[in-house]
């Protein structure tokens, strides 16, 4: 059989899965394993959207309003002769 390592995985994920393991009477490995069987079963395709997740992460509420400035200078327009 083969081993896969998650590699920084939110330490909080990991208590969510350990403690919904130990309620099903399971070993986390175990619960993660039926996670995995159950997901690489199905014909359902996760597709994640760019623009949603730059929402969910960088606007609304975790965002920033930044003030542009105004210009006060106009460029010197260039003459070609």
């Amino acid at each position: 059989m083969a081993n896969i390592t998650v590699r920084d995985l939110p330490d909080q994920t990991k208590e969510n899965l350990r403690v919904k393991a130990a309620q099903s009477g399971v070993s986390l490995e175990a619960y993660v394993r039926l996670i995995l069987q159950t997901a690489s079963a199905s014909d359902r395709l996760v597709q994640f959207n760019v623009v949603e997740l730059a929402d969910k992460y960088f606007g609304g509420q975790n965002g920033v309003e930044l003030e542009l400035p105004s210009r006060a200078t106009k460029r010197q327009e260039i003459v070609f002769e």
